[in-house]
């Protein structure tokens, strides 16, 4: 069940992030071998919102080279607000936009791909009390459990991370050569 091993990923990570979404994604990247770190602001403990989570900052994002990550995760909560008004968190996020990188964000992580400017022409999904910032962003909005739009995941609240963590790794597990299945539903092209 190895099928992302020496895949190497980034979750973006502050105090008040949403306690499962910035735990579960880590746990069910590594059970599939993935290397999952943590990049943040600043090093230290970080708290879940809800005080029922902990994690370490593995990186600062300022140490964090965004071009030896295969997957950028934006977990939600309150940790968007102070992260997308940090410059270095915008410019991690734009590079790996710009260099075609699977990025997954979820409920209130989209704040921060709002204020990386990421968004115009896009389709997705997210919290719906931040829906109207996204439309404003040039984003479309659908309210579906996950959308995968290119590069681009997203989910709405912890109860849609099962499907959010199946788009995540379809997006970075080894494609068979023969892939002629059509896209699913909750893709947008």
């Amino acid at each position: 069940m190895n099928t992302l091993d020496g895949k190497r990923v980034a979750i973006l990570i502050a105090d008040g992030f949403q306690d499962e979404e910035g735990v579960e994604p880590a746990l069910y990247l590594r059970e599939r071998g993935a290397e999952v770190l943590y990049v943040g602001m600043e090093t230290g403990t970080v708290k879940g919102k809800n005080g029922r989570q902990e994690v370490e900052v593995d990186l600062v994002v300022e140490e964090a080279d965004p071009e030896s990550f295969d997957l950028l995760v934006v977990p939600g909560g309150s940790a968007p607000e102070a992260l997308r008004l940090h410059e270095g968190i915008l410019a991690f996020t734009r590079h790996c936009f710009d260099q075609g990188k699977p990025v997954a964000a979820i409920c209130h992580g989209a704040q921060i791909l709002i204020s990386a400017g990421v968004l115009p022409g896009r389709t997705l999904t997210c919290v719906a009390g931040i829906r109207d910032d996204v439309r404003l962003a040039g984003a479309r909005y659908v309210d579906k459990a996950v959308i995968t739009d290119r590069n681009l995941v997203t989910s709405r609240t912890p109860a849609d991370l099962p499907a959010f963590h199946e788009a995540m790794e379809g997006l970075l597990a080894p494609q068979p050569a023969d892939s002629s299945s059509p896209a699913t539903s909750s893709s947008a092209r």
